[in-house]
């Protein structure tokens, strides 16, 4: 065969077929050929790191794999933007579900993250989403904003989960068990779809207050106290969906 018609075969591989492309041409000793069995051996280590990774991330699912019908992991994205909601996630995955390079949401980049999403929505058994204002959030303190946009992801779910797996904390006011984990979007599964749930969800609502309030910049920094976007408060002022709470120092 020409090396090109190799090419064209290797080009089409999926991961499930590199080990019998290499037992097809590793005798060929052509250097073209050759780099294309380098680069499936590469491609098969990088697949056996991330299955390993995804495998680790199931953990603290694991442990409640035998009593639990359904396991929920839990996140939240906006906690530290001087404007915009406070948006929390709540994602119950099937048992045993992996999602190829579903991580912290912060370790990803946004089109990883919308790709992430759609699959989790795809895939996932329930996803609930909790929503709270600004004006909640000058209102009750942000740290009490969080819990309780998260207290609302939890019931929208379809169904009741048996625990949760939350990131960093206990959440009040709830009676279904739950197990806080210290940066747990980048140790659980559950957590990290939550993650990235609650982050789409809060990059997308702030893309679109960006058509509202262009002079701002939402659509870059998405909220966050950036040079610009302070500079920007002081020169106009706040907008509708600034958190007053948290432009003392800049105001």
């Amino acid at each position: 065969m020409t090396i090109d018609s190799i090419r064209k075969e290797y080009q089409a591989l999926s991961e499930n077929e590199l080990e019998i492309f290499i037992e097809k041409y590793e005798n060929d000793e052509r250097q073209g050929v050759q780099k294309m069995i380098l680069s499936c051996r590469k491609r098969m280590e990088k697949a056996a790191a991330e299955a390993k990774r995804l495998e680790n991330m199931l953990i603290y699912e694991k442990k409640y794999y035998d009593t639990c019908d359904y396991i929920c992991g839990i996140d939240e994205a906006g906690r530290g933007p001087l404007a915009g909601p406070v948006v929390a996630g709540a994602v119950i995955l099937p048992k045993g579900l992996k999602i190829p390079y579903l991580n912290d949401s912060k370790q990803l980049s946004e089109k990883k993250r919308e790709e992430l999403f759609d699959v989790i929505m795809e895939k996932a058994i329930s996803v609930g989403v909790g929503i709270i204002s600004p004006e909640r959030i000058d209102e009750i303190n942000i740290l009490q904003a969080t819990y309780e946009a998260m207290r609302e992801a939890v019931g929208k779910l379809a169904y009741r989960p048996d625990v949760l797996l939350n990131d960093a904390v206990i959440i009040p006011e709830l009676t279904i068990p739950q197990e806080k984990i210290i940066k747990g979007d980048a140790k659980s599964l559950s957590i990290a779809a939550a993650s990235v749930i609650a982050k789409v969800t809060r990059d997308r609502m702030m893309k679109a207050y960006h058509e509202l309030f262009p002079e701002y910049g939402f659509d870059k920094h998405k909220g966050y106290g950036s040079k610009e976007h302070i500079e920007m408060i002081q020169k106009v002022g706040p907008c509708a969906i600034h958190r007053r709470s948290f432009l003392t120092h800049f105001i």
